[in-house]
């Protein structure tokens, strides 16, 4: 089913500001540059492993990742990505090892994606999520799919490079479609997920399939996982979700019909709730909403006018 496309949004939402990082590409094939830049005395390095960074208490209140001067960094690592530089000339590097380094910091931690971006800055949180997605991808993806070599890292970690057949190999993402569906009441359709905790509900969602359209995602997915039928779709906004590697590309979809009926594999609850019945279901622990991390709690919070309520203190 082809839907209607809107590109107009009246009210953007903004999920990831660019920290004034510049990836500078074009440095990545420039093995002197890359050099000079690792010895450079402003240089900063931090260890990726699993997922995780350490984060610490910065003397301003907040939390950043914990970074090094390249000169202080392990001497052996499993891979080294370039992730960009600021707008003073520092150069970002991460390194993929396989575990964290021990800090005597007490306060230093480590954490995940799901934990530290709602607490790092724009540019540690850019930073992060580059270097995540960049693990990810290098841990499945050692061998050719070609030939079936191992591959070799290249261009400062955004390219594996096979020595049997020459075949070049990219960082995979994979885009998928997360949309806040309403209806002519103008409730939104939330579901849960099968292996979700009890009471959690968000936004619908899916990959985009090939030769498929993302519109045409968003109308099928709708359909597969609630039965509902959508007609106008219109973009809103996207974000990097490297777990593992995809791209989610939020939308708003206006349903046409109203009766649910989930699939029972992936959705196995769905509901439509208006605001009150959203904020009560919210305040009395009935529903859990979605990470605030999230774009699905961007969207939702775009039609709720305001952040979500939080589950209100209970008495004894």
């Amino acid at each position: 089913m082809e839907a209607p496309v809107s590109t107009h949004t009246e009210h953007p939402i903004t999920l990831a500001e660019p920290g004034g990082i510049d990836r500078a590409a074009h440095h990545r094939l420039d093995e002197a540059w890359l050099a000079a830049a690792w010895s450079h005395p402003t240089t900063r390095v931090f260890v990726v492993s699993g997922g995780q960074v350490l984060i610490d208490d910065t003397p301003d209140g907040g939390t950043g990742i914990v970074m090094t001067p390249a000169f202080e960094a392990p001497l052996t690592e499993t891979h080294r990505y370039f992730l960009g530089t600021d707008e003073d000339g520092v150069r970002y590097f991460a390194l993929q090892k396989d575990s964290l380094p021990g800090r005597m910091d007490q306060s230093a931690r480590p954490a995940g994606l799901r934990e530290a971006g709602m607490l790092l800055s724009p540019r540690d949180a850019g930073l992060m999520v580059h270097a995540v997605a960049l693990e990810n991808w290098q841990r499945m993806h050692r061998f050719c799919s070609r030939c079936g070599e191992r591959t070799v890292v290249a261009a400062a970690g955004h390219i594996r490079r096979c020595p049997g057949c020459g075949a070049e190999h990219y960082p995979r993402t994979d885009p998928a479609v997360i949309m806040l569906v309403t209806d002519g009441q103008d409730r939104a359709l939330l579901g849960r997920q099968v292996h979700w905790p009890e009471g959690r509900f968000s936004t619908l969602a899916g990959f985009v399939e090939p030769g498929e359209s993302i519109e045409q995602s968003v109308v099928r997915e709708v359909w597969e996982e609630a039965g509902v039928r959508v007609g106008e779709v219109e973009y809103v906004a996207s974000q990097p979700w490297p777990f593992p590697y995809s791209l989610m590309l939020g939308f708003t979809a206006r349903a046409v019909s109203s009766e649910i009926a989930v699939d029972g594999e992936e959705i196995e609850e769905a509901r439509w709730f208006s605001r009150e019945d959203l904020r009560q279901a919210i305040e009395s622990g009935e529903v859990l909403p979605p990470s605030g991390i999230s774009i699905a709690a961007r969207l939702v919070e775009r039609w709720y006018g305001k952040p979500l309520p939080r589950p209100l203190a209970r008495t004894a």
